[in-house]
């Protein structure tokens, strides 16, 4: 975790779960990370698996132009990148782990941008795949910021931190996910290939 945003997310969301493997969504109070609110999100997790968003911070709707509540989290990427960020999400939610990820974007005729994707597990009324809890800053604030839509993110890269061990294992997104040869379809899975070297 490289960005003071992602690092204080993380930090608030490891004080509130204690000894549990993550806190309730009733939990989280809104004041105690305004400085980071702005880049912050709530995605809702459905039997669909479209993980829409429930709350969405005010620079993350600047980076669209647009308000993302009730937006299916996976519309915001690359067509060819929703399976493995569907398949992130339930690595999220079915291992009850923090993820950090790498990722890129551009908006036409501007430069682009790298991010730094935080996804928390979060229990909503004490039922565990329930929601995540997230931020999506950008390394360095990008000059169209306002002016400009966002095209479909690319994931880059994908840390999954074992918040019991404080260890990390770090996967670059071509060796965990392969691309996909046919539409999302059912629940997608996780595979991590073992690339040696």
């Amino acid at each position: 975790m490289r960005h003071p945003v992602t690092n204080e997310l993380y930090a608030y969301w490891n004080r509130l779960r204690g000894a549990r493997a993550a806190p309730d969504r009733s939990e989280i109070e809104p004041a105690a990370i305004r400085h980071v609110l702005a880049d912050t999100f709530i995605i809702e997790v459905d039997r669909q698996c479209m993980f829409p968003i429930r709350l969405c911070g005010t620079r993350l709707n600047a980076l669209w132009l647009a308000e993302q509540k009730g937006r299916s989290f996976l519309d915001i990427w690359r067509e060819d990148d929703r399976r493995s960020v569907a398949a992130v999400l339930l690595t999220v939610i079915d291992g009850a782990v923090p993820v950090v990820a790498g990722v890129g974007g551009e908006a036409a005729g501007h430069e682009s941008v790298d991010l730094e994707l935080l996804l928390l597990p979060l229990r909503h009324f004490g039922k565990t795949h329930s929601r995540v809890l997230g931020s999506l800053a950008p390394v360095r604030q990008p000059s169209w910021l306002g002016l400009a839509s966002m095209e479909g993110l690319r994931l880059r890269s994908m840390r999954v931190v074992y918040a019991t061990e404080g260890k990390s294992a770090h996967f670059p997104v071509g060796d965990v996910f392969p691309s996909p040869t046919r539409p999302l379809a059912g629940r997608p899975r996780l595979v991590v290939y073992d690339g040696g070297g």
